[in-house]
């Protein structure tokens, strides 16, 4: 608790998420299905930035694939996510396509998605069912530098519905000592949050990849790195009576670790080898009760 307290102190740690808490109630309409998932170099196949040997035919495949473990998630809870956050996706065309191409094409969701100044190009994005969640405003929230310019890494995506505030978060890597850049991105979710309460927005769920391990000792992670399991995605909330979350680990996602034991998750590529996977991060389903 020490730790998440430096991370996001006093506003966000009340409703601190606990992995399936057993006294919360099963879902119903006094709640939302909240989806958090980083699905690993979605990129457009027209890019320039995209990885080698990525094809039409790959790039759709991911898309049934993304689509279909939203499906069952649904099946698993009895209902479809209200809002599914991403991670890693490169415009708004593999939005576009994964909502008219895949399973999720008759459904009602609504893409919210800036482009951000990150340098390999990939951006955090929401789908919001129009039924259950309407959208009432939108914005990206830039993370500034140390000279009080726009950082090049991902925009903090805010989301704005009737009482309620949905945080979007994708934090600089570990990747090289960015210790102060996930500092300031820490800084700005912090910021947000707090002038998101003061204007009176009763609830908010910030939702991201954090890249820090922020739940040590969880009983399930989301990014295994050799051979280690981390909770690296996770969410902070505060303003509802309880939340539930679980780590989808579903068998489809996840493949054999033949170089450590277990399993881990299977990913698109590794290196230049396509592996026909969706990612390697797990997604984390919340359950927010109001």
């Amino acid at each position: 608790m020490k730790k998440l307290r430096f991370l996001l102190p006093a506003a966000l740690l009340p409703a601190l998420l606990l992995s399936l808490r057993a006294q919360t109630p099963p879902p119903g309409r006094d709640s939302l299905l909240v989806v958090f998932w980083n699905v690993e170099n979605f990129f457009d196949y027209h890019s320039e930035n995209k990885p080698q040997f990525w094809t039409a035919g790959r790039f759709y495949a991911k898309c049934d694939a993304v689509a279909k473990t939203l499906l069952r998630i649904a099946d698993r809870y009895g209902r479809l996510p209200d809002a599914v956050g991403f991670a890693e996706v490169e415009n708004g065309f593999v939005l576009r396509q994964l909502c008219a191409s895949s399973a999720l094409r008759k459904l009602d969701y609504r893409i919210v998605h800036y482009e951000s100044p990150d340098h390999r190009g990939i951006d955090c994005a929401l789908l919001c069912r129009r039924s259950t969640l309407p959208l009432r405003g939108s914005a990206p929230k830039h993370v500034p530098d140390s000279a009080g310019g726009v950082m090049a890494t991902r925009d903090i995506l805010l989301a704005e519905f009737d009482s309620l505030a949905i945080l979007v978060n994708h934090h600089p890597s570990q990747i090289g000592g960015k210790d102060e850049r996930r500092a300031a991105a820490r800084a700005r979710l912090q910021a947000l949050t707090d002038s998101l309460h003061a204007a009176g927005t009763a609830r908010t769920l910030a939702v991201g990849d954090f890249n820090q391990d922020l739940w040590p000792g969880a009983p399930r992670g989301t990014l295994k790195y050799d051979g280690h399991w981390e909770k690296i995605d996770g969410a902070f909330a505060e303003g509802f009576s309880a939340v539930r979350e679980e780590v989808f680990d579903d068998p489809l996602l996840l493949v054999p670790d033949s170089a450590f034991g277990g399993l881990k998750p299977r990913r698109t590529f590794v290196g230049p080898r396509y592996q026909g996977g969706v990612s390697d991060h797990l997604p984390v389903v919340f359950i927010v009760y109001f």
